[in-house]
């Protein structure tokens, strides 16, 4: 714990001595779990509590800012005591990972550096087909909790910042109209005494008044909103539980506002009443009409963004949905089972155990196959095997490494039936497979071809560890997702867990294709473990629901994203319509002069569109050079599309160009309207 400079909120951390092999048994506890179990309760320290059946003393606390380095939650945190010559032993191709903290002036490049005399001498070592498959990576730890949030974070973050500048070019232009059309009031106030400075002072407070009551207001509707979006928010995305209402946001949000209002309040306000408006011109507003213009098309452009690039990730999350995952998720219950090493210490144990929970749940109702593995696809946790160390008979080993490891899985005989995978070559595996003295094994399609390429992979015989048994190949299955619903397949094998010691592990999944709703059975599913082992944690899911939540992170954010773009095209609209209203108003005189001499009802209409569709076009085509060059970044975030797919920016600018002119159309319809009799009188 000192490396990450944690000290303990009650207690201390843990000696060198206790991080040893057979050393007392110690843990420090989370801050969550002493205030919900032990109820915040001091002398907790030094107390003894029970941990997985052994007795286990408590020396410190937590504090309430804790984070474990990969983020995941922690309740109890207990010393390693690795004993290194027999985890070597034990595990010879283990993976590890080396958290440490540098020294003062030592940078990351530096410690790499410094490195890598170590590694090339560990790497030496190795077996040569392992070594191109062995890399030294040293990065932030930062860097390593966020590297694939911190885009779509950046992605967010552009997105606020858009909608933003949308609202404070509408906020813009309806000051800007505000005051044309109250100039003439200006113009009579100065006429009656009023000095220069008493007008831009009440025009500031008038502004400034306004923006600050909106910054005030939309703070608490964003407060209200972060506590929705936190409610509704995915697992999994790093430090959203911990998120709020920053005060420097707040002050940041209200300063924005204020100078909005202060810079959009002064031009007005700068400018001498004129003496043409106590005449009642409307013409006068034409001043500010150019640059309102320029606001509505940057309001476009941003808008087009916003929707390019939210339309880019909802395509890609529904290919990322829509996807083959190679088995069926439907009416498929899942139970993980993970035993302790206290109640269940030796693999006899262990493999009966499991065996009771399969013929209790064989007898439930409903219940059509059951099979049971040690992991659970697609993205669950699962062996890894260097591609490079499987032999196959007659052929030797490469001298290098041929690309990357290779999943494997142990499952019982039903494990294909169960999912529906199907196997495309030779045959699953059978009950009599089980009493058998060969070793059975399975291979995915995309490994068959990987390793016996133009051969019949069926009836090979394979090595997977360079000391362990030989196999033979009885069967192909179908490629199915193991690296999440993101990432390309990879090669797997499937091994056939028999009634030996040997191939059970403490991790058990239990597989079960129901006839009833999946949730249905969940609970006797429980309570059939619970009655053989009370103090047993399970956790039930069914097939569904694990891949719906491998998508709920891409769905979270492109429902933020697409809310964005739709309030920024909402704005945007408004903007639009508010111009085109401010347009006709002041042009009402001269709509009346071209009705009288004659122009129609559609001449007035298409005059009026016509103004609206130049300011939409040099919006739309502006917004849509802005979006293929922003796209781009959106590269690693897409899955199954390009960031210049055609469909999706044709689609988003006919969308944008319809709400746009319909924003342009209500006004037109007014104005075409007019009664010019009335309009020669106006004013």
């Amino acid at each position: 714990m000192p490396a990450f400079g944690i000290e303990p909120m009650l207690g201390r951390n843990f000696t060198a001595e206790e991080d040893r092999p057979n050393a007392p048994n110690v843990v420090l506890i989370s801050y969550d779990l002493w205030r919900s179990h032990y109820g915040g309760d001091a002398a907790i320290v030094g107390k003894t509590i029970s941990i997985d059946g052994q007795t286990t003393r408590v020396i410190g606390v937590l504090p309430p800012a804790f984070e474990f380095p990969t983020l995941e939650h922690v309740d109890v945190i207990g010393p390693q005591g690795l004993d290194e010559a027999a985890q070597l032993k034990a595990m010879p191709g283990a993976v590890m990972f080396v958290f440490a903290r540098l020294k003062p002036g030592v940078s990351i490049e530096q410690a790499s550096a410094a490195l890598q005399p170590e590694f090339q001498q560990a790497l030496n070592a190795a077996p040569p087909q392992f070594r191109k498959e062995i890399h030294l990576r040293v990065r932030p730890l930062r860097d390593r909790q966020l590297h694939d949030a911190r885009l779509a974070a950046w992605v967010l973050l552009a997105a606020v910042i858009a909608v933003l500048l949308i609202a404070c070019a509408n906020v813009a232009s309806l000051l800007l109209a505000r005051a044309a059309a109250r100039e003439r009031e200006l113009a009579v106030r100065s006429a009656l005494g009023a000095s220069r400075a008493r007008l831009v002072l009440q025009t500031l407070t008038e502004s400034l008044m306004l923006s600050f009551a909106g910054a005030l207001v939309g703070s608490l509707l964003a407060l209200a909103l972060l506590h929705v979006f936190v409610a509704i928010a995915p697992e999994g995305i790093p430090f959203l539980q911990r998120a709020g209402l920053d005060l420097r946001i707040v002050f940041f949000t209200i300063a924005i506002s204020v100078i909005c209002g202060l810079l959009f309040g002064m031009v007005p306000a700068l400018q001498r009443p004129r003496a043409e408006a106590l005449a009642g011109r409307a013409s006068a507003g034409i001043r500010h009409h150019g640059l309102r213009q320029s606001l509505v098309i940057m309001q476009i452009a941003v808008s087009l963004v916003l929707l390019a690039c939210a339309s880019l990730l909802l395509r890609s999350f529904l290919n990322l949905r829509n996807q083959p995952l190679g088995m069926h998720a439907t009416s498929v219950l899942t139970a993980s089972i993970s035993l302790g090493y206290q109640r269940y210490p030796k693999p006899e144990q262990q493999m009966a155990f499991v065996q009771q929970v399969e013929a209790r749940l064989r007898r439930l109702p409903g219940v059509n196959v059951l099979a049971i593995g040690d992991s659970l696809p697609p993205g669950g946790w699962h062996h890894d095997h260097i591609l490079a160390a499987i032999r196959v008979a007659g052929r030797p080993l490469p001298a290098e490494g041929t690309g990357g490891t290779v999943a494997w899985r142990w499952v019982t005989t039903d494990y294909f039936r169960t999912l529906a995978i199907p196997i495309v070559e030779g045959r699953p595996f059978r009950e009599e497979d089980e009493s058998s003295s060969d070793h059975f094994i399975i291979v995915s399609k995309l490994l068959a071809e990987r390793m016996f390429p133009g051969q019949n992979p069926v009836g090979q015989h394979l090595q997977p560890g360079l000391d362990g048994p030989w196999y033979t190949v009885v069967g192909v299955a179908q490629d199915v997702k193991n690296n999440g619903l993101a990432a390309d397949n990879e090669p797997e094998y499937y091994r056939l867990r028999r009634d030996r010691a040997e191939d059970w592990s403490r991790d058990s999944a239990v597989i079960i294709q129901t006839s009833m709703p999946p949730r249905a059975i969940g609970n006797w599913v429980r309570s059939e473990i619970a009655g053989l082992d009370p103090t047993l944690p399970v956790n039930i899911q069914t097939m569904d629901q694990r891949v719906s939540q491998m998508a709920g992170r891409p769905r979270f954010e492109t429902a933020l994203l697409g809310l964005f773009a739709l309030v920024g095209v909402l704005l945007a609209a408004i903007g639009i319509y508010g111009v085109i209203s401010f347009m006709v108003t002041q042009r009402t005189q001269e709509i009346g002069v071209r009705m009288a001499l004659g122009a129609t009802r559609a001449d007035v209409l298409k005059l009026i569109t016509g103004c609206g569709a130049r300011l939409v076009a040099i919006g739309a085509g502006t917004g849509l050079l802005a979006s293929l060059l922003i796209a781009r970044l959106l590269a690693s975030l897409l899955f199954g599309i390009g960031p210049a797919d055609p469909l999706t920016f044709i689609a988003v600018v006919l969308f944008l160009a319809a709400v746009a002119l319909v924003a342009t159309w209500i006004p037109a319809r007014s104005a075409a309207r007019v009664d010019p009799l009335v309009a020669l009188r106006y004013e």
